[in-house]
């Protein structure tokens, strides 16, 4: 998705681990900018504007401008790095965008409603995909799909192939992939012998042995007649 940002980047004619300290102090972060057949730009840029756009309702599918020495680019936001500890961002990676050919990015899908299967029959409502891949040009990518669920019953699904591809768009997630669906309720039925409950297995074995015992008896009662 395209948006009214302009941020504005610091050529640097030096890399490495010391040079990245360096720009961290100074309250940067180390950045690339490449594609569209240029050459790859080394840059710095501040941390603070591009943790906005990728905390943004588009994330990092926002397209926006970058200026280097006077001149602007869209670009796109490919790939990023963070301090595990601290959650500074380290290090950018900045793709250039040509608005005339078509990409691929994967877009959130977001559902809609209570189905009826849940609000009515009890059942479960399981979201199985929460994101599909689409191509399009950049103009047109999405912040996000919807889907209604509302009419869901138990036993039924969406699946992908059901979120409407408007303009250019054309889906490369598979059709069949599912985005959610209601499932009934799982129970452990207990073990039933002609309706009735089975008896716990070490009663089963005590009244086999009380069985047998009894056997033995009659055995020794018929030789003593005899």
């Amino acid at each position: 998705m395209r948006k009214d940002i302009t941020i504005t980047a610091e050529p640097r004619e030096t890399r490495g681990k010391n040079e990245a300290r360096r720009l961290r102090v100074r309250g940067l972060a180390p950045a690339v900018v490449y594609g569209t057949g240029s050459d790859p730009v080394a840059v710095s840029v501040s941390p603070k504007e591009v943790t906005g756009i990728l905390r943004s309702s588009s994330g990092h599918n926002t397209i926006f401008n970058i200026s280097v020495a006077g001149t602007l680019s869209p670009v796109m936001i490919v790939d990023w790095q963070h301090d595990p500890i601290k959650g500074k961002l380290l290090h950018v990676d900045l793709k250039r965008i040509d608005p005339n050919i078509r990409m691929a990015v994967k877009i959130p899908v977001h559902t809609v409603g209570e189905p009826a299967g849940v609000k009515i029959q009890g059942g479960v409502h399981e979201v199985v995909t929460r994101e599909i891949e689409i191509e399009c040009l950049p103009d047109e990518i999405p912040e996000s799909f919807s889907v209604n669920v509302a009419e869901l019953n138990i036993g039924q699904s969406i699946r992908a192939s059901e979120i409407p591809m408007p303009g250019s768009m054309k889906l490369l997630t598979p059709g069949d992939a599912v985005i959610s669906h209601v499932v009934g309720l799982r129970t452990a039925p207990a073990e039933v012998v002609e309706g009735a409950v089975a008896e716990p297995e070490v009663i089963k074995k005590g009244k086999k042995e009380e069985a047998a015992a009894d056997k033995k008896d009659d055995k020794k009662d018929d030789k003593k007649k005899k």
